[in-house]
């Protein structure tokens, strides 16, 4: 009688994945949903949401992403299709591929920045790799 309609791409608005600080993950991690990270990540991370590395989080990989806030440490390649924003707390070293970024006075920026064209959504693929549309 009652049928529960599927809604396209809304069932994880809201939801927010979390590796705490003490926590270390070698590998990658495939999200569709929002992610905090306050732990420690060796690999690569991929999401259609937004990706908060906190002041204790670290990060040495790639990121492909939609939007994404960093506090603490990233080392390697980050692809952020909308904004990326960079806290005065923040230390970034490598490539960076951004749609929009701000950065606060105070965080290391060591890295090379392309600006995007126009802003792509992540699309996640079948196998859990992400492509741009």
């Amino acid at each position: 009688m009652f049928e529960k309609v599927k809604k396209n791409g809304t069932e994880q608005l809201g939801k927010t994945n979390r590796i705490v600080e003490g926590t270390s993950i070698i590998g990658d991690i495939v999200s569709k949903a929002d992610f905090r990270l306050d732990g420690e990540l060796i690999g690569n991370f991929t999401s259609q949401g937004k990706i908060v590395i906190g002041a204790k989080g670290s990060v040495k990989g790639e990121i492909i992403c939609n939007n994404a806030d960093i506090e603490g440490e990233f080392h390697g390649k980050i692809k952020v299709l909308e904004i990326l924003n960079i806290k005065s707390t923040a230390q970034i070293h490598g490539e960076v591929a951004v749609g929009k970024l701000s950065i606060e006075p105070g965080a290391d920026f060591t890295a090379t920045c392309t600006m995007l064209a126009h802003s792509n959504q992540v699309i996640m693929l079948e196998d859990g790799k992400g492509t741009e549309e």
